[in-house]
């Protein structure tokens, strides 16, 4: 089941993986919205002490990896048309 899952999400992966960045515009909205690190990794604390630690999840998302580059090459275009 999860094979036949990740099959239908294949073709927004590829769109995903082949997607361009051609202004700056586009490379800093998407570096602002795509986040560096994991936005529900926590550690709770109680009276100082950690309780509970909450590992991240976003690798759980099948997009996750796409994402990731997708915010990757968006930083390397601003690297690369920054003056």
């Amino acid at each position: 089941m999860n094979t036949y899952h990740l099959n239908l999400l294949q073709p927004l992966q590829q769109k995903l993986d082949a997607f361009e960045i051609n202004n700056i515009q586009l490379a800093n909205f998407l570096c602002q919205f795509i986040p560096d690190s994991c936005p529900f990794e926590r550690n709770i604390q109680l009276f100082g002490n950690l309780t509970i630690h909450i590992p991240p999840l976003c690798k759980l998302n099948p997009l996750y990896e796409q994402l990731i580059g997708l915010r990757f090459r968006a930083l390397c275009y601003l690297d690369e048309h920054s003056s």
